[in-house]
């Protein structure tokens, strides 16, 4: 594997959880969860009654035409919980309630890749049968300096793949 997941920035996990406000400096939404909600912050499931905080995330570091924002639901409070950032989360789609909050992912998901500059080098919609080929694909291109992985109904930020 020659990628990892970028856990989601901690300067945005306190700004969201200490003073409300998201990365458009906008005030954030706290929830109850129904269970389901995808937390970007542990790459997993919420449990039903978990508190959440539902704002606005930017992984993005330069201005230019694919600066993006999206929607990421995180855990209201600071979870001890270990994250393997080593392993693309991939679906177990399993009917066991305690093993279905790995299904972080659907059926489908948009991945993009970026250059240095920030700039879509290419993009696909796939599944969890195609993604990791797809992923090595994009990295086999040595223009491409990440991933962005978003979710596909609703077009929320999902994760990033750094290249190790």
């Amino acid at each position: 594997m020659n990628y990892q997941i970028t856990p989601i920035r901690s300067d945005f996990l306190i700004k969201v959880r200490q003073a409300g406000i998201d990365d458009q400096n906008q005030p954030v939404v706290t929830t109850v969860a129904k269970g389901g909600e995808p937390c970007r912050d542990v790459l997993r499931r919420a449990n039903v009654g978990e508190k959440l905080i539902l704002a606005s995330y930017c992984p993005f570091s330069k201005a230019g035409p694919y600066k993006e924002y999206g929607a990421v639901f995180v855990l209201a409070n600071h979870a001890n919980e270990h994250v393997n950032y080593d392993k693309f989360p991939l679906p177990t789609n399993s009917t066991n309630s305690t093993n279905s909050n790995n299904d972080y992912f659907g059926e489908n998901f948009v991945i993009k890749a970026y250059d240095d500059k920030e700039s879509i080098f290419d993009a696909r919609l796939v599944t969890p049968a195609n993604v990791e080929q797809t992923i090595t694909e994009f990295f086999q291109q040595t223009q491409v300096d990440f991933i962005i992985v978003r979710f596909a109904a609703y077009g929320c930020y999902s994760l990033r793949l750094d290249r190790k």
